[in-house]
């Protein structure tokens, strides 16, 4: 095995992010903001529309494991409230969810060691980010953070339609690095939607244990666990030692 290209999960994984979408302080601030464009609802018919809607989406989708899509759910409630004309919806419903999600949100930093162990990594492999969400939050947050220069090939679930563990996100991913799954690592927070999700597209896996996430999930097995983005280069090694060893026995 030679390992050639890595994908990186990103918040739980390399970004240590909090959100709180249960926050009633959220929909007021994001109620005030709509109704400067003439769009009159109340913070508590705000959190409503915005729960129901999102579980119509995901019921009504077709995926095994949907996505929901925050400016769709946006749009839907601007034109159910808007008292006057609104030349640009789509744009608006845009902001709106860059609002919501700036109110929400409560911490955004990277983990110890990321910036060191990506400088390191970069110059080797190919690196791929391949995050939950919605694209017009996590691509901000990426260059926020600044690691969008880690990462020439970034996709996010919101674009999809479908969320990890579904292994066409990861088939997507090999597909964009243009390499096969045995020469490439994922990266990971999640035992089942990380771990379990690469496995089932025949991806090595490394799990990293960090504050987030699922730390176990039945029948998900890593192939290396961390407990630092800087032990990562250890367990490439280890990975890729080991496939060659099983490899020569054969």
């Amino acid at each position: 095995m030679s390992v050639k290209g890595l994908i990186f999960d990103l918040n739980g994984t390399l970004i240590d992010i909090l959100t709180n979408e249960n926050d009633d302080r959220v929909y007021r601030v994001t109620a005030n903001f709509l109704d400067y464009y003439g769009v009159q609802i109340t913070p508590e018919q705000l959190k409503k529309n915005f729960f129901d809607l999102n579980r119509r989406q995901r019921h009504e989708s077709k995926e095994r494991f949907p996505e929901f899509d925050s400016a769709k759910i946006f749009y839907n409630i601007i034109e159910n409230f808007k008292q006057k004309h609104i030349e640009n919806i789509k744009e608006l419903s845009e902001t709106t969810s860059k609002v919501f999600r700036a109110a929400s949100r409560y911490k955004l930093e990277c983990y110890d060691g990321v910036y060191e162990s990506l400088h390191e990594l970069k110059n080797i492999y190919l690196m791929a980010a391949l995050s939950d969400g919605q694209t017009l939050w996590a691509k901000p947050e990426l260059f926020s953070v600044k690691l969008h220069d880690f990462f020439p090939i970034v996709l996010i679930s919101g674009d999809f339609g479908y969320r990890k563990p579904d292994p066409r996100l990861f088939e997507a991913a090999l597909k964009a690095m243009q390499l096969p799954a045995n020469e490439v690592i994922f990266i990971g927070n999640d035992m089942y939607r990380d771990i379990y999700g690469a496995k089932s597209a025949g991806i090595k896996t490394v799990f990293f244990k960090s504050n987030q996430g699922d730390q176990e999930y039945r029948g998900a097995e890593a192939d290396y666990i961390i407990y630092n983005i800087r032990e990562l280069p250890q367990a490439i090694e280890f990975i890729q030692n080991k496939h060659n060893m099983q490899f020569y026995r054969e």
